[in-house]
């Protein structure tokens, strides 16, 4: 039987903090200055887990106050707090730990305080939508058809 298991990164977390890093940019080429950065930044209510699988890392994600689409389209500031950069090793994509990863970004959200989250996507719109989450607006940019969706906890 897998176990699956929740860490949140704390700023003391290098070694986890430096995999994520490796991770995103496999990814999404994210320099790993700028995830370093922007996980040593973290500040309540705000949080950033990595999802562990019989003791070992697989999956990460978090809930941010910013993200990168509010630089191209400043009216989505509007939106306080993000579901973002989650992540999960392609391996072990299709097994439902990402959906499990983001009902506990949820759980903890809630737990925090917050009410509504955010999130955009490109590539995972249909997961999102049977975890409950709605469109509210699509942006075309880059070729891409972007969903903003919105999860009210």
């Amino acid at each position: 039987m897998e176990t699956i298991q929740y860490q949140t990164l704390l700023p003391s977390d290098d070694s986890l903090q430096q995999l994520v890093a490796g991770w995103y940019q496999a990814e999404w080429g994210l320099a790993p200055e700028h995830t370093l950065n922007k996980l040593r930044g973290i500040e309540a209510p705000e949080i950033h887990v990595v999802q562990l699988l019989n003791g070992a890392p697989v999956a990460t994600g978090g809930v941010h106050r910013h993200v990168p689409i509010i630089d191209r389209y400043p009216h989505l500031a509007a939106h306080p707090y993000w579901l973002a950069l989650v992540y999960t090793q392609p391996p072990l994509r299709g097994r439902g730990l990402g959906a499990a990863l983001c009902q506990e970004l949820q759980l903890q959200a809630k737990a925090a305080g917050i009410d509504v989250l955010h999130l955009f996507t490109h590539t995972a719109e249909s997961l999102y939508t049977r975890l409950g989450w709605e469109v509210t607006e699509r942006i075309a940019a880059g070729g891409k058809n972007i969903a903003v969706m919105e999860f009210r906890l």
